[in-house]
């Protein structure tokens, strides 16, 4: 039980990778929705969103069940949560306009640039989570952080297309 909630909890190893794991598993997000969205458009988004904070949530209660460090570096599913839901105004776009979300490019660049600018500054409610010191705190931050990342990528794109004209 421990090696999967491992595997699970460093998608499957990216966590070890150095310098900042964190941005490699943000990282290894994208491939992974570009995926999902391309099987399943936005309902599987969102689907896959709740089975990566739920399985998340169990791999780090497990991997930080006894240990000091509530929040090993190591531990990178709740960026990959965190980066999934930054991604998920793309899919909706994309899969409502019926378009090609690979055309959305500039908003991939946004969505992880702004996801990582709040994970790594941990402002307001997402510094409040990160200091719960528990495994819903571990996954809480990142989730706080996509949305924040998420509501970004809306209004720059909503700055891009609506005032810009582009």
């Amino acid at each position: 039980m421990k090696r999967l909630a491992q595997l699970i909890a460093t998608v499957g190893g990216v966590g070890y990778l150095r310098p900042a794991p964190g941005t490699w598993g943000s990282l290894a997000a994208l491939p992974l929705g570009w995926v999902i969205h391309v099987i399943g458009g936005f309902p599987l988004m969102l689907i896959a969103v709740v089975a990566t904070f739920l399985k998340g949530l169990w791999a780090t209660r497990v991997m930080t069940k006894g240990a000091q460090d509530h929040d090993p570096s190591e531990i990178v599913i709740d960026e990959v949560a965190g980066q999934l839901i930054a991604l998920l105004p793309l899919s909706y776009a994309a899969w409502n306009m019926d378009l090609d979300i690979a055309r959305l490019w500039p908003g991939w660049i946004a969505a992880f640039v702004l996801f990582r600018l709040f994970d790594i500054t941990k402002p307001w409610l997402v510094g409040w989570a990160d200091r719960r010191d528990d495994a819903m705190g571990v996954m809480l931050d990142d989730v706080i952080a996509g949305v924040f990342a998420a509501i970004g990528v809306i209004v720059l794109a909503g700055l891009a297309h609506g005032v810009m004209g582009l």
